[in-house]
């Protein structure tokens, strides 16, 4: 096989190059309109629903609690970073009146608004997350829903972000970067946020501090006697899941480019909760293709409007009756696939064990 030559210094290279490819051949396809703005619409859903669930999966899935306000932290992403973007980028917007800045420099300034609402959405996690792990059980899931109702609600009564009408203006934003270089910025910026936060949610679960993470999952009691601080890794986990989902409603709301709070509702924390689900507690490639699978579903439902409503909530009723485990359970690809091993170095670590086993039986 050809994946055989190449050595592990070399694999290493394989899965980046592949990515950057990969958003390269899609950017040319979308600009020449190849991929109409239909199909990139869906694209972009996708990588946001993808964040979402993944991002979902670390608290729900990797470190056994249950949270139930997703939407919530989203919203206070969307709501930040538009902010941001109208008070910097946007003449007549209704906050300031008038940009700060020239539009063009959103080609900058967009990454970053998008990260602040991601930080935005992590300080209102830990006012969130400080109180509720002095409980145990599912007070989490309790307050992650009051939590969400009280994000909502608030914003519904500030008439600075359009209270209940809604915000709207951030799609003139994504037109100042096109002005710079027209290409479809949100699909790009949709495509380098989510791939960025599916790899950091691999290094984070497969380092020290993610063992910690999931030592909560399996034994609380028994970590905390293993000297494991399951307080401040709660904390982590919990942060750093809403720190995405905020920028998974920054991306949401350029997307639309109108946001109002009932697109943040209850409904919308619930079809994070589906695609935990229906992908595989504690697996990521399930994450991934699991929102693949529910973006598709839910444009499959779009003619049925209203009862769509109805046919989220039942799946996740019958996920968790019959097939509790998901599509892929708690493995990932390249355990139902090992050859897909080969397109990552080996672990030296895992060499080691046997190449010293064979030393001893030659001695």
């Amino acid at each position: 096989m050809i994946l055989n030559k190449f050595s592990n210094s070399q694999r290493k290279f394989i899965m980046p190059v592949t990515t950057v490819i990969m958003i390269l051949i899609i950017t040319v396809l979308a600009k020449f309109e190849i991929i109409n703005n239909y199909f990139q619409t869906i694209i972009v859903t996708i990588c946001i629903n993808i964040i979402m669930s993944a991002s979902l999966n670390i608290v729900n899935g990797y470190m056994g609690e249950f949270s139930c306000g997703h939407g919530g932290f989203m919203a206070t992403g969307a709501y930040v970073s538009s902010v941001v973007t109208l008070v910097l980028f946007k003449n007549g917007n209704a906050i300031t009146g008038h940009a700060l800045l020239p539009e063009g420099w959103a080609l900058l300034g967009f990454p970053i608004a998008v990260i602040i609402g991601g930080l935005a959405s992590m300080l209102v996690s830990l006012i969130v997350a400080i109180p509720s792990f002095k409980t145990r059980d599912d007070y989490l899931a309790i307050i992650t829903v009051a939590a969400n109702f009280i994000v909502t609600t608030a914003i519904n009564n500030i008439p600075a972000v359009g209270a209940s009408r809604g915000l709207m203006g951030m799609k003139s934003v994504m037109n100042g970067m096109a002005g710079v270089i027209d290409i479809p910025w949100i699909l790009v910026w949709g495509l380098i946020f989510a791939i960025t936060a599916v790899v950091a949610i691999h290094f984070l679960m497969n380092s020290t501090l993610g063992k910690g993470i999931s030592a909560v999952k399996y034994d609380e009691i028994s970590a905390e006697i293993m000297s494991v601080d399951t307080n401040r890794m709660k904390l982590i986990a919990f942060t750093f899941s809403s720190f995405l989902a905020g920028i998974a409603g920054g991306l949401f709301a350029h997307l639309l480019g109108f946001i109002n709070p009932s697109s943040f509702g209850i409904m919308k924390s619930t079809e994070s909760l589906v695609m935990v689900y229906l992908g595989g507690m504690g697996s990521l490639s399930g994450s991934v293709i699991s929102a693949v699978v529910f973006t598709f579903l839910l444009e499959l439902l779009r003619p049925a409007q209203i009862l769509k409503w109805v046919i989220i909530p039942l799946i996740l009723i019958l996920i968790m009756e019959f097939h509790p485990e998901g599509i892929m359970g708690s493995r990932e690809l390249t355990q139902v696939f090992p050859a897909l091993k080969k397109l990552f170095p080996a672990n030296k670590n895992l060499e080691k064990p046997e190449a010293l086993s064979k030393e001893g039986g030659a001695a």
